[in-house]
């Protein structure tokens, strides 16, 4: 007797392209250029590839969770992606009335029957960005501008502050929140206090904010690093290299086996062994960057594979 995984129900008619159904919730406007970009161009693999139908809503508060859970998994949608860690408990909740659904949270906490927690090791990539920041830097100071302090970001930072000290073991993080990942203005605010405070490069996880500091960094004339997606075109005037993650392709493969009724939810984790996350270096910067720390650099990205 053939096993099915928890959210996948017996093979029928509605196993068909036309029938697969995938929804996506994010937390911000997929215009961001990074986190929840990141997560539609998976959406949109998904239809592309799957022939799935696919729907998407950008939630506007908590209390837009478990209503925007329930409406997906009511109308029948096979599987259902919410992208951010402050989903976890919504899913968590509407998921144990929908055991035929699947849910996938990005940066989850935990995970059930029918519900898997989606992670990716950006603190990695981050580390080998903190190596390249470290051998660019000449006043030792780094910046480092979050969105809500989430464990995800923290360990984001944490990875990157690891490398940086790597290189420069008297260096400097200088680290706030904004506490949105929307609010540009106030990330460039951030960035341009740190600057003023000896910063000289920066990176960020802050979402479509993290465009303020790219905006800083302009103006400051200092160098930054893109996170998630690659940011590289975003500025490319500041953007020295940017830690990629394989959302898409990520979201590609949970969505054909949860199709072919194969999927195990459970705490997924993707790192730079599996090709899921990469350091991608700017061409129009790359001379800026000392060719010792590019070798260093791609030295260390072998102790992750």
């Amino acid at each position: 007797m053939e096993a099915f995984s928890a959210c996948s129900p017996p093979h029928s008619d509605s196993d068909s392209p036309a029938h697969f159904r995938v929804a996506l919730l994010t937390p911000g406007p997929i215009s961001d250029a990074g986190w929840n970009a990141a997560a539609f161009d998976g959406l949109e693999l998904i239809k592309d590839r799957l022939g799935a139908e696919t729907a998407m809503v950008q939630t506007r508060s908590p209390a837009d969770f478990e209503d925007s859970f329930r409406d997906f998994a009511n109308r029948g949608f096979n599987l259902i992606f919410a992208h951010g860690y402050e989903y976890t408990d919504s899913a968590i909740d509407v998921a144990r009335h929908f055991p035929n659904t699947c849910f996938v949270v990005s940066s989850g906490g935990a995970a059930s029957e029918n519900v898997a927690s989606l992670t990716f090791k950006v603190d990695d990539a981050a580390y080998i960005e903190g190596v390249l920041a470290g051998g660019v830097t000449r006043s030792g100071i780094a910046g480092a501008i979050g969105g809500v302090e989430l464990p995800s970001i923290k360990l984001t930072f944490d990875g990157f502050k690891r490398g940086f000290l790597s290189v420069r073991p008297e260096g400097h993080i200088l680290i706030s929140y904004t506490g949105k990942f929307d609010d540009v203005g106030a990330a460039k605010e951030a960035a341009l206090a740190q600057i003023s405070h000896g910063a000289d490069v920066l990176i960020h996880d802050a979402d479509a904010a993290g465009l303020g500091v790219f905006q800083a960094a302009s103006q400051g004339h200092i160098f930054a690093f893109g996170t998630i997606r690659n940011q590289n075109d975003v500025a490319p005037e500041v953007v020295l290299a940017s830690a990629v993650t394989s959302t898409a392709d990520a979201f590609l493969k949970i969505a054909t086996e949860v199709k072919e009724h194969r999927f195990q939810p459970g705490m997924l984790e993707f790192g730079m062994k599996s090709g899921m996350v990469k350091v991608i270096l700017n061409p129009k910067l790359e001379s800026r960057i000392p060719t010792a720390i590019i070798e260093r650099a791609r030295r260390d990205e072998l102790t992750f594979n």
